[in-house]
């Protein structure tokens, strides 16, 4: 997928009333298993913002054994994020590159393959997540906002994906968008486009839930995204 560098928009939004439910452990510690699953690779704000981990809980209410990994090591960008952070700074200095990431998420779908006994594994792709969503042959992804698909050609594979758009959007803008669809349609594996009216870039994790359209928005992508699932990896 083409996309523009990281933005302001990248951090902003809105923190999520709930409590999340899910468990912290580590690579190596025993835990249940199942044969679907689903693994969030997350924003910059990482695993710890409580938006995230509300959406693993409903992904797992709806039979998903659900992942959220640690790829920042206490260098995810802190949330709220006041004005006077310098967004450029952390840029080049703290987010992790893929030297760093890529051994992290091949740990992780190696545990859940091997230790865990994952047989179906969807990804979820949230901004700075999306461009390591493709990169690896998990059998299915969902992608919302940003990817690179040029970069890890990830479509010269079987996987199927699903992108869900904002309007309003300065790092996958409309011109980035059609030139991710002019890329998908050279591949013969299914896949989906949506936009969404009203809404701006990380809206599926940060979008301000007092808003109508920005609720609307944000439930009826996370069912498409259960849909797709449901589909693409349950009945495989």
């Amino acid at each position: 997928m083409a996309s523009n560098p990281m933005q302001w928009c990248c951090v902003v939004g809105v923190k999520h009333d709930g409590t999340p439910k899910g468990q912290l452990k580590k690579i190596g510690d025993k835990n249940g298993s199942t044969q679907n699953a689903v693994l969030i690779m997350t924003d910059v704000i990482g695993m710890d913002f409580p938006n995230v981990q509300l959406i693993a809980d409903q992904f797992a209410t709806n039979g998903y054994f659900t992942v959220i990994p640690d790829v920042f090591n206490g260098n995810e960008c802190p949330f709220p994020t006041p004005e006077s952070f310098d967004l450029q700074e952390y840029f080049k200095t703290k987010i992790p590159g893929v030297p760093q990431v890529d051994p992290m998420y091949e740990s992780v779908i190696k545990h859940l393959r091997e230790e865990l006994g994952v047989k179906r594994l969807g990804g979820v792709g949230h901004c700075f997540g999306g461009k390591y969503v493709c990169a690896y042959r998990i059998d299915f992804y969902f992608y919302r906002n940003v990817s690179f698909f040029k970069r890890y050609k990830c479509y010269q594979t079987r996987e199927q994906s699903l992108t869900v758009c904002a309007e309003t959007d300065f790092i996958f803008s409309t011109e980035k968008r059609c030139e991710t669809e002019d890329i998908l349609k050279e591949h013969t594996v299914p896949y989906q486009v949506f936009l969404y009216s009203d809404v701006e870039h990380g809206f599926g994790v940060k979008g301000d839930l007092s808003h109508a359209k920005a609720r609307f928005a944000k439930e009826q992508a996370f069912m498409q995204a259960v849909h797709w699932f449901d589909e693409y990896v349950k009945k495989r």
